[in-house]
């Protein structure tokens, strides 16, 4: 049986094969160039070079050395220092020729003159083919390229002496044709040279346009003359050999094709009228047909590119000549008609799908540049009330467009809801008819597209026909309320999604458009918060009820502002009345069940209770109030088992901030007299909680009772003149630090240790700004250097510390 060896095995043994033929490759080519040296001087035969010795693990004698030797000059030859001299060599004798030419010519007569041109020439273009035959493909190369540019200066002197008078436009156009024609049939005879046909590629691009330019042609003109020759080079690159010529072939057609489209563009765009379009219409349907047909036969990036620009000049092509006699405004719709149109390449059979691809990649640009066009007008609708809402309840305007305030040329954006309508309704046909050969993620992307844009569309219509402001206010809602069906009905899809974003922002919008005027305000916040709750209860998702939830409260929140601002009151004086929704809040979440939903209220809630701190900060006796019904809902929220660690301690909080509160706006200077009572109080009861809990936390038994006195000691001893007080507290404070630290509890020690720390700073201040009055400037710099080189040499131990200090800390209590 035959022995097949394991895969890495078999891979091991190619690997050493290959490298074996490699370097038996590199001996023959060594000994092949000493065979020819000895040809080429035969007087004296040199040594052959000696054969490197065999090792005994190759299995052939004559084997050259492993592929993993390294290389040297001598291995192989010099093709790049040839390649580099040769090169020099022939720059030279180019430089040479045209000084010649341009310096040298008028010392000799007309028949000296054209016999040596003559001579040179014909000796440089058939020395190459005697060096192909002698195997010198690199001199024969650049003797080429010396002989192409001996032509060309024989086209200038023939031009100098033969025709002096004719026209050097119309003579470089003759020139160019003929060098171009030269040159490829001296390509093709000479097959194996590289340079004669790229060369001829680069020339065959200049007949049409100096023929062109010598006629005095327009832009129509010159637009036609560069797409002949895109059209010429398309056919070389579809039917052409050789990677060189055809890259050369390509870079042409693209460079000469897309200087034609953008004239033929810009003339189309400019005329005044439709006969004017017809010339630069038909230069572009041209070109539309040049590039897919370059694209027919190209691979797979080259065909993309060329249904893109065949598609974009066939819609400029179609749409421009209508177009010409249209304003700007209603030609972006008959541009849109035609891009919309390309889509039917889908349907088309045998198209290659890279062309079919490109194709609409160009109508997807068109469609995407006229919604572009149109997004203005409904980004002016959807921000416009943004800069109305200084002239809250000024009244109701007339028409839409006042009630925006933006400055916006209406007339020149009529037709953008056309626009906007008419991609809504290919969006959803094409979710509707959705193609097979395309992903199916589209056809969800389609129909979101469709939502998006109708939505876009209605508001588009409002603003750009002026409609009195209540109709607009009531087509908003409506709107929202279509959307949000949309969002509840479906399940968690991209349609869902964009119909649930929509609503949020065409609320926000129409929110801010109600504070035009007093009613406005109050129909337009009541409807949505109707229709979020609503819908909150009617959906089945729990992330989209969070949200609806969350957005009702926030429209709550908006209505209890306004009925304050109704009744006259001031802002501390509204505060209350917003802790209304807070309350509300705290009822719901009891009541719910999702967790989430009740989460996500509940946190808007207390939003509603910042904002209501926030009205109140600037009157103590209602901020004081305000914060104790904070304090009381948050205690009824910590109530609930699954809130007492997440709702306990702010309640605390905002009981002792709101005593402190109330202290300061009574002016009283002495708070000791009014907090210590309450602190021996809520010691008692903290003694007791921990008596029958020892598990309990000291920042819940005693965190409210040591906070109550010391906080709004040390903010009056602050401020203090005198040195009894910060005595007395600084005393306290080192007791209640001991017996924190010696009944290992938190808040004790931290309590106690902050106010003592903050006490003997206020009493060290003065005698510290004096010590740094005395110091020189360069001491403070110093001392903080020796410090953190302190701390970074003892950086490990102190961490070490840290982490003993942070483990000891957790443990108390």
């Amino acid at each position: 049986m035959r022995h097949v060896p394991p895969p890495a095995e078999e891979l091991a043994l190619l690997d050493h094969e290959l490298a074996r033929l490699d370097a038996r490759r590199a001996q023959l080519l060594t000994r092949r160039a000493w065979l020819l040296n000895v040809l080429r001087t035969p007087a004296a035969p040199s040594r052959p070079p000696a054969p490197a010795a065999p090792s005994a693990a190759r299995p052939y004698a004559h084997a050259g050395p492993p592929a993993a030797r390294p290389f040297t000059p001598a291995s192989a030859p010099a093709l790049g220092t040839q390649n580099v001299l040769l090169v020099l060599g022939g720059l030279l004798l180019t430089v040479a020729a045209i000084a010649f030419t341009l310096f040298s010519w008028g010392e000799m007569g007309i028949a000296g003159r054209s016999a040596v041109l003559a001579v040179v020439t014909a000796g440089a273009l058939v020395a190459p083919a005697l060096l192909l035959g002698r195997a010198l493909p690199s001199t024969a190369e650049a003797v080429a390229a010396l002989a192409l540019v001996l032509t060309v200066l024989d086209a200038f002197a023939l031009h100098a002496v033969a025709a002096p008078g004719t026209d050097g436009r119309a003579f470089a156009a003759l020139a160019s044709a003929v060098l171009a024609a030269v040159w490829s049939l001296y390509g093709l005879l000479l097959g194996r040279l590289r340079v004669p046909l790229p060369a001829a590629v680069v020339v065959g691009q200049l007949p049409l346009v100096f023929a062109a330019w010598a006629m005095g042609a327009s832009g129509t003109g010159f637009g036609w003359a560069l797409m002949v020759t895109a059209a010429a080079d398309v056919a070389v690159a579809s039917w052409g050999r050789g990677l060189a010529v055809r890259i050369t072939v390509f870079a042409g057609a693209l460079l000469t094709g897309l200087i034609s489209l953008a004239l033929a563009l810009g003339l189309s765009v400019s005329a005044d009228s439709v006969y004017g379009a017809v010339g630069p219409g038909a230069l572009l349907l041209a070109g539309a047909v040049v590039a897919v047909a370059g694209a027919w036969r190209a691979p797979k990036e080259p065909a993309v590119l060329g249904g893109v620009v065949g598609g974009l000049a066939a819609v400029a092509a179609v749409g421009g000549v209508p177009g010409a006699g249209l304003p700007w405004d209603r030609a972006v719709v008959v541009y849109l008609l035609c891009g919309a149109a390309l889509s039917l390449v889908l349907r088309l059979r045998g198209v290659p799908r890279p062309v079919v691809w490109g194709v609409l990649a160009a109508s997807a640009s068109v469609v995407a540049g006229a919604v572009l066009w149109a997004a203005p007008v409904v980004a002016a609708v959807l921000l416009g009330p943004v800069s109305v809402t200084a002239g809250v309840w000024s009244g109701a305007p007339e028409g839409f467009q006042d009630a925006l305030g933006l400055t916006v040329s209406w007339s020149d954006s009529a037709s953008s809801p056309v626009v906007l309508i008419v991609v809504a309704g290919l969006s959803a046909a094409l979710h509707v008819r959705w193609p097979r050969a395309l992903p199916e993620k589209g056809r969800r992307a389609a129909a979101a597209c469709a939502a998006v844009l109708g939505w876009c569309a209605v508001l588009a219509l409002l603003a750009v026909t002026d409609a009195p402001y209540a109709v607009a206010l009531g087509v908003e809602l409506l709107l929202v309320a279509t959307l949000l069906a949309l969002a509840v009905r479906r399940a968690t899809d991209a349609i869902a999604v964009t119909c649930l974003v929509c609503a949020l922002v065409g609320a926000g919008s129409v929110g801010l458009l109600g504070l035009a005027a007093e009613p406005a305000t109050y129909a337009v916040s009541g409807a949505l918060v109707v229709l979020f709750a609503a819908s909150a209860a009617g959906s089945r998702v729990p992330a989209v009820r969070a949200v609806l939830a969350c957005a009702s409260v926030l429209c709550a929140i908006a209505v209890t502002g306004a009925v304050g601002a109704s009744l006259g009151w001031s802002a501390p004086h509204t505060a209350p009345l917003v802790l209304v929704v807070t309350a509300a809040t705290v009822l719901l979440g009891a009541r719910l069940e999702a967790p989430v939903v009740a989460v996500s209220v509940e946190l808007v809630g207390a939003l509603a209770a910042v904002v209501a701190v926030a009205l109140a900060v600037t009157d103590p006796p209602f901020l004081s109030l305000v914060l104790g019904l904070c304090g009381v809902l948050a205690a009824a929220t910590a109530s609930r088992p699954e809130r007492r660690r997440v709702a306990g301690y702010p309640a605390a909080a905002l009981f002792v901030a709101a005593a402190w509160v109330r202290l300061m706006a009574s002016g009283v200077t002495d708070p000791e007299a009014y907090t210590l009572p309450v602190s021996v109080a809520a010691f008692a009861v903290g003694f007791v909680r921990r008596r029958r809990d020892p598990a309990a936390s000291s920042w819940v038994a005693y965190g409210p009772a040591l906070s109550m006195t010391m906080v709004p000691s040390l903010v009056v001893a602050w401020g203090d003149p005198h040195w009894l007080r910060p005595l007395l507290l600084g005393v306290a404070a080192l007791v209640v630090t001991l017996v924190g630290a010696r009944l290992r509890l938190q808040a004790p020690l931290v309590l106690g240790g902050s106010v003592l720390a903050l006490d003997g700073l206020h009493e060290l201040t003065p005698h510290v700004v004096q010590v740094f009055d005395a110091l020189p400037r360069w001491a403070p710099p110093a001392l903080a250097g020796l410090l953190l080189l302190a701390v970074g040499a003892t950086y490990e131990q102190r961490l070490r510390d840290a982490r003993r200090v942070r483990e000891s800390f957790g443990r108390m209590r």
